[in-house]
């Protein structure tokens, strides 16, 4: 029996603490949920914001820095770190993970292409879970992805997803602005429906994402025929309540195309 395979994508809003450092507390929660997962016989793919986040909480730089060299700088300090702790988090588990950085370049039809996907599919026919992240390093200027929601939506259509879930700092897309009393969250987007009027278009504030960048991969993702839900990362126990307890669960659902 085939397993489902679902791509989380977790971001930098989700990962980081009012003061802009990393929130291990969190992060432990969701690899603990992810564990879940897997113990179920889903597989996952991790795409995972916080390296920049990480590494400007790591380094004290007494000289400035253009934008270019500073998420050079970050997120190469960054990475380390943040995967570090992945590593450690997961090995309580007993589940080993794989790190793989990637670029714009990367999704090319051609031999990058499908060099990276030989390289996932091995990871997950042998247990290793893929925790993917831009290479921030050497994606400047027009080489970057918009963001990772963008990263992870193709992520999800190169390995043939079932799901891809999309964690952010809110339930999903309102009616108008979720601190506005009246604003109802849309729970099920059916395919072809435009939600283009309800987007906000404020970024988030320690990545590059925000909710219209999440509704552009969604609409996109659903429409390749797999199932795209955004909520909220900082819910307790968000990813076993999405399996276990959808329907109570708040968050907006993308229906795929069939």
């Amino acid at each position: 029996m085939k397993k489902r395979r679902i791509v989380i994508k977790i971001g930098s809003n989700v990962l980081t603490r009012q003061d802009g450092k990393l929130d291990v507390t969190r992060m432990s929660a969701l690899v603990d949920q992810i564990a879940w997962l897997r113990k179920h016989d889903i597989e996952v793919i991790l795409v995972s914001s916080g390296a920049v986040a990480c590494g400007r909480r790591e380094l004290t730089v007494d000289h400035s820095l253009d934008s270019v060299e500073q998420r050079q700088l970050f997120s190469a300090v960054g990475q380390v770190k943040l995967v570090g702790l992945y590593y450690d988090l997961f090995r309580e588990f007993n589940i080993h993970v794989g790190q793989v950085l990637t670029m714009k370049e990367n999704f090319e039809p051609g031999e990058q292409y499908r060099n990276q996907q030989a390289c996932m599919m091995v990871m997950l026919e042998n247990n290793v879970l893929p925790i993917v992240n831009e290479n921030d390093t050497v994606s400047v200027t027009e080489l970057m992805f918009t963001d990772n929601d963008e990263l992870s939506g193709l992520i999800a259509q190169m390995m043939e997803a079932d799901t891809l879930i999309l964690l952010s700092n809110i339930d999903g897309i309102f009616t108008t602005h979720p601190d506005d009393p009246t604003a109802e969250l849309i729970r099920e987007v059916a395919p072809g429906r435009d939600l283009s009027e309800y987007i906000q278009p404020e970024k988030s504030a320690f990545g590059r994402g925000g909710m219209h960048s999440k509704y552009t991969t969604a609409s996109k993702v659903s429409q390749s025929g797999i199932r795209v839900i955004i909520a909220n990362g900082e819910r307790e126990n968000i990813l076993t309540d999405l399996i276990e307890r959808k329907d109570q669960t708040p968050h907006t659902e993308f229906l795929p195309c069939n």
